[in-house]
């Protein structure tokens, strides 16, 4: 009896208040199953047994079987200690979710486990819960209003270029399409993947950044939304972080390396995870990445999937929320294996000597905060903004007095990675107004071409371009 209650064990000191023992075990058969202790002071884990065991075993066992819906068969059993007698119920995770308190209903009772709590699901979670019994996760839906013209096939095709050539077909295996009533319509995954119109069909799929003074959100001192394609918003996140950590160098080799004082490899980890993990069906509920000095905390929406629970993640065990997206980010490299993620995130920590890794349910969210090896202070900025402002005036120097295209600015600089080329050059340049579109009304124009601004031309001048 010296575990303390969590999301799997509650203790009972009797079936006095039996509602609440209703909804822990209609909580434990939604969400990850679990066993309750009756006899047992839930405060002071002071054992004070059972009056009558037979008799309180038959009573519940006759509440359990009429007071809830769909029909639940939990393993009730008598367990001596010492002198004294406990009821034992083991609840299993149930095939037959959402299980309910009949006299509320199915949609007012029905209950989940967050922590050591009962939650009460609201109809998104609800409808998360039948999914996981029936086999299709949300992604995989049809959104039957729009057509194939609604999804960005042309960053999807440069994201897949040297991985697979996007026709029909594949746009169908990949479940970007789907048949419905006989004509084919883009998915919720592939929506959110590469919808030309996510934000009006998915208001809160997007992703909040922050970068808070001191160790809690009481002043906030820089903020970004990032509303981009998602496998784009990965390198966004990470410039964002990037913006706000300082970086080094390392000479030991031909080539010179850059040492970031953020664990960069961790942070990307954790930042997939919530992408490819969110619950993309909750409302009001974006995804947050907000950087303190001391750590930095990744919220995605959305509770562990039914039967899984903060050991599994650790141990790597896995199930898939959104097989559409972590199918895609899976063919792209941005994941490697299935439920390695956390995994590599606890091991990198341990081979950097730092404090291990928090994953936790906070709410109706998942969190994982990632400790940092020393306090970052916020004046740290101005020696990363000094850094990033280098790369634009390399681009502002090749961009001087003509107008280039993508592909040409990315050879100029010498890249050829896009991501890389956007979020540490382009986007930078053209959010300080040092670079603009010639064609800014048609920003995915095949004549599209960049050039200087007025400011652009200015700073050009003071460095002697």
């Amino acid at each position: 009896m010296s575990q303390p209650e969590g999301k799997t064990l509650e203790f009972k000191r009797d079936l006095s208040s039996p509602k609440n023992i209703l909804k822990t075990i209609v909580a434990f058969a939604n969400t990850a199953g679990g066993r309750i202790i009756i006899g047992v002071e839930d405060s002071s884990r002071t054992i004070t047994g059972v009056t009558d065991p037979l008799d309180e075993e038959e009573r519940l066992c006759s509440l359990i079987a009429d007071l809830i819906a769909p029909r639940l068969v939990p393993d009730v059993d008598l367990i001596s200690v010492g002198e004294k007698t406990l009821l034992s119920v083991q609840v299993y995770p149930s095939g037959q979710r959402p299980h309910f308190l009949k006299k509320e209903g199915p949609i007012e009772g029905v209950y989940v486990r967050l922590g050591s709590t009962n939650r009460k699901a609201d109809q998104e979670l609800i409808a998360e819960l039948s999914r996981s019994c029936s086999g299709t996760s949300f992604d995989e839906m049809p959104v039957p209003d729009l057509t194939i013209e609604d999804l960005d096939l042309n960053a999807a095709k440069r994201w897949f270029t040297g991985v697979r050539e996007l026709h029909d077909k594949e746009l169908v295996t990949l479940r970007f399409l789907t048949s419905i009533q006989g004509k084919f319509v883009p998915t919720c995954g592939g929506v959110l993947l590469f919808g030309k119109r996510r934000d009006d069909y998915f208001p809160d799929a997007w992703v909040q950044c922050g970068r808070f003074i001191g160790t809690d959100k009481a002043e906030i001192f820089d903020h970004i939304e990032i509303h981009e394609h998602l496998p784009d918003a990965v390198e966004s996140i990470i410039l964002f972080l990037k913006k706000h950590a300082m970086r080094g160098a390392d000479f030991s080799e031909i080539r010179r390396k850059d040492l970031w004082s953020i664990p960069l490899i961790m942070l990307r980890e954790a930042v997939i995870n919530a992408i490819v993990h969110a619950d993309y069906s909750q409302k009001g509920a974006p995804i947050r990445v907000a950087f303190f000095d001391n750590r930095i905390e990744i919220e995605n929406p959305g509770i562990l999937l039914p039967g899984m629970t903060i050991e599994d993640v650790k141990q790597g065990v896995s199930k898939i929320r959104n097989r559409v997206i972590a199918r895609v980010f899976r063919e792209l490299d941005l994941i490697e294996q299935w439920g390695s993620g956390f995994r590599r995130i606890l091991r990198e920590a341990e081979e950097l000597g730092l404090t291990d890794p928090v994953i936790e349910e906070i709410g109706m969210r998942v969190r994982v905060t990632i400790f940092l090896a020393e306090t970052h202070q916020i004046q740290v900025t101005e020696q990363v903004t000094e850094q990033v402002t280098e790369q634009v005036t390399r681009l502002i120097n090749c961009l001087n007095n003509k107008d280039m295209s993508l592909r040409e600015m990315m050879s100029s600089v010498g890249l050829n990675h896009r991501p890389t080329f956007m979020y540490d050059y382009l986007k930078p340049a053209m959010d300080r107004g040092f670079v603009e579109m010639t064609h800014p009304d048609s920003p995915k124009s095949p004549k599209q071409r960049y050039r200087l601004t007025r400011r652009g031309k200015a700073v050009l001048s003071e460095k002697g371009g």
